[in-house]
């Protein structure tokens, strides 16, 4: 992948898609193609057929996806399955049909099995029972892990795939209703602490296992990949580390400086006991790595109060 190739980075304003942006813009790549969803909607074929037939991508980033956390997940259940197959479908086939030299498709740790032998390793996809309250988005997930490996069975294409852990970092959802754990507690942390609350409600009881994954070491390792990595089988992204729900609330609010109580709320989904990925594969790659959790969500806080007081600013 040259400096000067055409990428197309799809979902370039998304988390991840944002962040392999800069990353690609900070090593020198001055040829990336960018397109809002307004601008191009690839859920429509025709849409993505016409742009793929007049911009001739070189590489693809995959990244655009309908994106949340347990309870967006469990309430569009019918958005999330077929927004995500459109999208990944439409692309992928297109990539193929107008010769895109390489693409990465990234994907998400859901996919594994809700009760799988942990740490994750990528062999046992499909060997059980997926997690009810996110089974269509990880069904979508799987498709574009599938569609991958058999455009590059049948037509021999030079498509990969990779499943980071759960994310958080730069451009995350910190919308209540349908954001994932880490920005959900540092927005509800926050504002704990700015109106003096002595609790703060946490979903579930605290005691599933997460592992975490700064949204800029996804970045690196998607470069990583799509230039040191070509082979059928999908890879994990991670860190090879986890922690409790528990602990990782209470390690934001000691960040954020709320001084309440912690009420874990127990009629709420506590979703799969446990996600860790087995890393071994990447690892032995040569990658690794290089944000801590801490220093990560000290990153995140700074960035929340940063774009909270532009907001402030603008509403005022």
């Amino acid at each position: 992948m040259e400096r000067s190739s055409k990428i197309y980075v799809a979902g370039h304003r998304g988390m991840v898609g944002s962040a392999i942006v800069r990353k690609l813009n900070a090593e020198g790549y001055t040829n990336l193609i960018l397109k809002t969803s307004s601008e191009l909607d690839l859920r429509n074929q025709a849409a993505a057929e016409n742009f793929f037939a007049i911009e001739k991508p070189e590489y693809v980033f995959l990244a655009a996806a309908k994106v949340g956390g347990i309870m967006a997940n469990n309430t569009y259940r019918a958005d999330f399955l077929y927004e995500n197959l459109m999208i990944e479908s439409n692309v992928i086939h297109q990539s193929y049909v107008h010769g895109v030299k390489k693409l990465l498709f990234l994907g998400s740790s859901c996919i594994y099995p809700k009760l799988a032998p942990q740490p994750l390793k990528e062999e046992y996809l499909l060997s059980g029972y997926l997690e009810e309250t996110n089974e269509p988005y990880a069904i979508a997930k799987i498709a574009g892990i599938k569609l991958c490996e058999n455009y590059r069975r049948q037509y021999g294409c030079d498509f990969i795939s990779a499943m980071p852990t759960n994310l958080y970092g730069p451009n995350d959802n910190y919308d209540l209703n349908n954001s994932h754990v880490i920005p959900a507690l540092l927005r509800k942390f926050h504002e704990g602490k700015i109106s003096n609350s002595t609790s703060v409600e946490v979903w579930g009881s605290g005691n599933p296992l997460r592992e975490f994954l700064h949204v800029d070491d996804l970045a690196l390792a998607s470069l990583f990949l799509m230039r040191n990595y070509t082979e059928l089988q999908f890879i994990n992204v991670g860190t090879g580390k986890d922690l409790t729900i528990k602990e990782l609330a209470q390690l934001i609010g000691h960040i954020v400086g709320y001084q309440g109580n912690i009420l874990f709320n127990k009629d709420k989904p506590d979703g799969t006991p446990k996600k860790l990925m087995d890393v071994s594969k990447i690892s032995e790659l040569g990658w690794h790595p290089t944000i801590p959790l801490r220093e990560g969500v000290q990153l995140a806080y700074k960035q929340y109060l940063k774009e909270n007081t532009a907001m402030d600013a603008i509403g005022n």
